[in-house]
C-alpha cells in the first residue's frame, strides 16, 4: 500500500522504516532533510511539501512535535489539504492538544477527508521494534480501515471515543509517566542518600507493588547516568502543559502534574532539556549534591 509519512524524527523515523519492511510504499517529507535520507536510503520516497504527499497518497501518517506544527502541516500554506482529495485519511499520530485534533478534523472534514488521532507510548525503544501503545480517536470505521497498518508499528491499537479521545488518553498516559519518573527519582534518592545500593533497592522492590514499566525502564538508566533520549524533558514539558490547558478546559485538578512541570521547567533552564525524562532524577541530584549511581 502506499502511504504518506510526515515527520522523521526519533519516533516517526524508525514507524517509517518498519511500515517500509512491512511491504509499503512510503512518500515521506521532513523539514531536516538528514532524516528524509535515512528514510529514502531504507526505500522510501521523498516528497518535496505535504501538499505533495497528499497528492500522491490516499492515506497518510503524521507524527510531529506539538499542535502548531500538526495544524502547519495540515491546515498550511503547501499542506495535506492543498493536496487531499475526498476520501483521504490523515493519522496524526503526534501528541497534542486534544482541542486540535478537534479544530483539525473539523476542517479536514469541510474537504471529505478523515482525520484521526492516535498518539503513541512506548519511546524511541519500541517504535523501533515496532511494539508501540497506540490510543485512538476518531470515526470507528477509519479506525478499522487502518488497525493492520497501525499494528505494523505498534503492540496494540484501541479505539478510545470520539476524536480528541486518543490525545486525552496519551495525556493521562504522561501524566502517570512523569508522576512516576519523579516518585522513582525521590525514592531511590532517599535509599542513596540513607547508604543503600540502588540497584539492590531495585532488584528488591521491582517484583513488588512499586514495581512499574516505568521503574524498569528508567533506573537502569539512572544509575548508569545515560539520559539519552528515548523520550525527551522538552517534549515531557509539551505534554503535561498541554495536561494543564485540557484540565483546566475540563475542570480536572492536577496538583501534582504542575509540581513536576516546574520540576522539568526547572531541568530545562539549567540545559537539560534534550536530555530523556529519567532526567527527571538530576533535579533531586542537584538539590542534594548527590548521583543515583551503581
Amino acid at each position: 500500500m502506499k502511504i504518506g509519512f510526515i515527520g522523521l524524527g526519533i519516533m516517526g523515523k524508525p514507524m517509517a522504516k518498519n511500515l517500509i519492511k512491512a511491504g509499503h510504499d512510503l512518500i515521506v517529507f521532513d523539514v531536516i532533510k538528514e532524516n528524509v535520507d535515512d528514510v529514502v536510503v531504507a526505500g522510501a520516497k521523498s516528497a518535496a511539501s505535504s501538499k505533495q504527499v497528499a497528492q500522491e497518497c490516499k492515506l497518510i501518517i503524521t507524527m510531529l512535535p506539538n499542535s502548531p506544527h500538526v495544524k502547519t502541516v495540515i491546515m498550511g500554506e503547501n499542506g495535506i489539504l492543498e493536496g487531499a482529495s475526498e476520501e483521504t485519511i490523515v493519522v496524526d499520530m503526534s501528541s497534542i492538544a486534544p482541542s486540535a485534533s478537534q479544530e483539525m478534523e473539523k476542517s479536514c472534514a469541510e474537504k471529505g477527508v478523515k482525520l484521526i488521532d492516535a498518539p503513541v507510548s512506548g519511546g524511541e525503544p519500541k517504535a523501533i521494534d515496532g511494539s508501540l501503545s497506540i490510543m485512538v480517536g476518531g470515526d470507528k470505521a477509519v479506525f478499522d480501515e487502518v488497525y493492520d497498518i497501525l499494528m505494523v508499528m505498534g503492540a496494540s491499537a484501541v479505539h478510545c471515543g470520539d476524536i480528541g479521545a486518543g490525545n486525552t488518553t496519551k495525556l493521562a498516559n504522561q501524566v502517570i509517566v512523569a508522576l512516576n519518573i519523579a516518585a522513582v527519582s525521590e525514592a531511590f534518592m532517599l535509599s542513596t542518600k540513607a547508604g543503600v545500593d540502588p540497584i539492590k533497592v531495585f532488584d528488591a522492590i521491582k517484583g513488588g507493588l512499586a514495581g512499574s514499566t516505568v521503574m524498569n525502564a528508567k533506573i537502569p538508566m539512572i544509575t548508569e547516568g545515560n539520559f539519552k533520549p528515548g523520550f525527551k524533558i522538552d517534549l515531557h514539558i509539551k505534554d503535561l502543559n498541554n495536561a494543564l490547558e485540557t484540565g483546566h478546559t475540563v475542570g480536572a485538578p492536577l496538583p501534582l502534574t504542575a509540581t513536576v512541570l516546574e520540576m522539568l521547567q526547572m531541568l530545562h533552564a539549567d540545559g537539560f532539556g534534550q536530555y530523556d525524562h529519567s532526567g527527571i532524577a538530576k533535579y533531586y541530584e542537584k538539590l542534594t549534591g548527590t548521583e543515583i549511581r551503581k
